[in-house]
C-alpha cells in the first residue's frame, strides 16, 4: 500500500510511552499545532523524539510494526486494538486562537506564520506571472504590427529578470498553479527565458550579456508565428516531411524577424541556433558544440527541458525529475556538459513540479526551489486529515529530520492523493523576486 493515514485499513497497534524506541515508526494522533513534530508521523530517531513524545501526556502511542526498524520485542507480540480517533482541540479552541505552552509547540506556530507569509507572498508570484504572459501574448500579437513598443515591454521584462538573478542571493523558483493556466505557447517562452536566466550568475554573465540572453530566449521562437497552427497543434512525431522542413523553417524566419528588429549579433544567433546541438544533429546547419554561440547553448538546453516537460501531445511530457535525468544520461552529448550541469544544479534532483516521497514515507509536491539550494527544496505535502488549501508546506531546508526518499509519477498515485496535490498538466516557472521573508533564508 502506498500511504497510510488514518484511513488505513491495517489495525492499529499501540505502545505505551514507556514502551518507546529508537526505530519505532509512531504516529501522533493530535492536530499538527499541538505537537513539537515537522510531521504527524515518523520513525523515531533520537532520545530527544522519544521525550518529547512522553512530554505530550499521552496514554498510549498508535505505531506501525512493518515500519518499526527493528520492532522492540515487548511490542512484536502485541495484538492489534481498535483505533482512536485523532484527539481534538480543547472545546472552543481553534488553530489561531490556541497559545501552546510547550516552546517547542510554539516554535511551531512560529513557523506556520512563516508559511502563511510563504503563501502570501505567492500569491504576489502568481500575479507577477500572469503579469509576464499577458506580455508574452501581447508579443505574439504585436511583434510585426507594432515592434517597437512590444520589444519595449520585453525589455522591461527582461530588466526585471535580470535585476534579480544576478543581484539576489536568495531567488526561488516557483512552480505555478493551474489557475494561472492560460496557453502554452505563452508559457514556453517564458520558462525558457526563466531558466536560461537562472544560469546568468553562474555562467558569470554581465548586466549586459544577461539581457541579451533574455530576449534571445523569449524571443526564441518568434518564427513560429509563419506556421500554421495544425501544424504546431499536432504531434511532431506524426510530421508528413514537408510538415517537417515547415516547421524546422520557423528558425530562420525568427532570425529575419530578429533583424527587423535590430536585435544584438547575439540574440540573432540565439534565435538562429536554438535547435543546433553540440554533437551536430540539429538544425538548420548541423553546428558542432564550438560553432555554436554560448548563449545560444543556453537556450537549447533550456528549449530542450521544457519540450520534455511540455510537450505537444500531453500525455508524452516527461516529470521535471524524468526530463533532466533522460538529459543527462541518454542526451547529454547534444549538449554544453557544463551549462548540463549547472542546470542540474540549480534546478536539483528534484526540480519543481516533481512528486516526491519523503523520508517517513509521505507523499508531497516539489513548489518552489532555492537554486543556491537546490537539494532542500520546499514541498507541498498530503495529508488526508488537513483540507487541501491549508495543506502543510515544509521548507526541508529547516527541516533537517526531513528529506526526500525518491520521485513518483503522478499517475502512480491513489486517486485521493492526485487530486489532493494537483500534479501540474503543464509545467510552468516564475521567480521570486521580493525581499526575503522575516525569519527565513538570508
Amino acid at each position: 500500500m502506498l500511504l497510510s493515514d488514518h484511513n488505513d485499513d491495517r489495525p492499529s497497534r499501540y505502545a505505551s510511552p514507556d514502551q518507546l524506541r529508537i526505530g519505532l515508526y509512531v504516529y501522533v494522533d493530535l492536530p499538527w499545532f499541538l505537537h513539537p513534530f515537522t510531521l504527524s508521523r515518523f520513525r523515531i530517531s533520537s532520545e530527544e523524539q522519544i521525550a518529547q513524545m512522553r512530554e505530550l501526556k499521552l496514554d498510549r502511542i498508535r505505531y506501525d510494526p512493518e515500519r518499526s526498524e527493528p520492532l522492540p520485542a515487548e511490542l512484536a507480540s502485541a495484538a492489534p486494538a481498535e483505533a482512536d480517533e485523532p484527539a481534538a482541540p480543547p472545546a472552543g479552541q481553534t488553530e489561531q486562537s490556541l497559545v501552546p505552552s510547550d516552546p517547542a509547540v510554539a516554535g511551531k506556530e512560529a513557523r506556520a506564520q512563516r508559511l502563511r507569509e510563504h503563501r502570501r507572498a505567492a500569491l504576489q508570484t502568481e500575479k507577477a506571472f500572469v503579469k509576464a504572459t499577458g506580455i508574452m501574448h501581447r508579443l505574439t500579437r504585436n511583434i510585426l504590427q507594432r515592434p517597437k513598443e512590444t520589444l519595449q515591454e520585453v525589455e522591461g521584462l527582461v530588466d526585471q529578470m535580470a535585476t534579480v538573478f544576478l543581484d539576489r542571493s536568495d531567488v526561488s523558483l516557483h512552480v505555478m498553479g493551474e489557475k494561472c493556466g492560460g496557453e502554452e505557447a505563452y508559457f514556453h517562452g517564458l520558462n525558457v527565458a526563466i531558466l536560461s536566466m537562472m544560469l546568468a550568475k553562474s555562467l558569470e554573465l554581465s548586466a549586459e550579456e544577461a539581457r541579451i540572453l533574455g530576449t534571445g530566449a523569449l524571443l526564441h521562437d518568434i518564427g513560429q508565428i509563419s506556421i500554421p497552427d495544425r501544424v504546431l497543434r499536432k504531434d511532431p512525431g506524426a510530421y508528413t516531411r514537408p510538415e517537417r522542413e515547415l516547421y524546422a523553417s520557423h528558425v530562420e524566419y525568427g532570425a529575419r524577424v530578429g533583424k527587423q528588429l535590430a536585435l544584438a549579433p547575439e540574440a540573432l544567433a540565439i534565435l538562429a541556433q536554438h535547435h543546433e546541438m553540440a554533437d551536430g544533429s540539429g538544425y538548420p546547419r548541423g553546428l558542432a558544440l564550438e560553432a555554436i554561440a554560448p548563449l545560444a547553448r543556453v537556450v537549447s538546453l533550456a528549449n530542450t527541458y521544457d519540450r520534455l516537460c511540455n510537450p505537444v501531445m500531453p500525455n508524452q511530457a516527461m516529470t521535471p525529475h524524468e526530463a533532466l535525468s533522460f538529459i543527462f544520461a541518454r542526451r547529454k552529448d547534444k549538449f554544453d556538459v557544463h551549462i548540463l550541469q549547472l542546470m542540474i544544479r540549480a534546478l536539483g534532483v528534484y526540480p519543481p513540479g516533481s512528486i516526491v516521497k519523503l523520508s517517513d514515507d509521505t507523499i508531497a509536491m516539489v513548489i518552489s526551489v532555492n537554486p543556491q539550494k537546490a537539494l532542500r527544496p520546499w514541498v507541498l505535502v498530503y495529508n488526508a486529515g488537513v483540507q487541501k488549501h491549508e495543506a502543510l508546506i515544509l521548507d526541508l531546508d529547516h527541516e533537517p529530520g526531513v528529506s526526500i526518499a525518491k520521485t513518483l509519477r503522478p499517475a502512480l498515485l491513489p486517486p485521493a492523493v492526485y487530486a489532493y496535490l494537483s500534479p501540474r498538466k503543464r509545467i510552468t516557472y516564475f521567480f521570486d523576486s521580493d525581499p526575503p521573508l522575516s525569519g527565513e533564508r538570508a
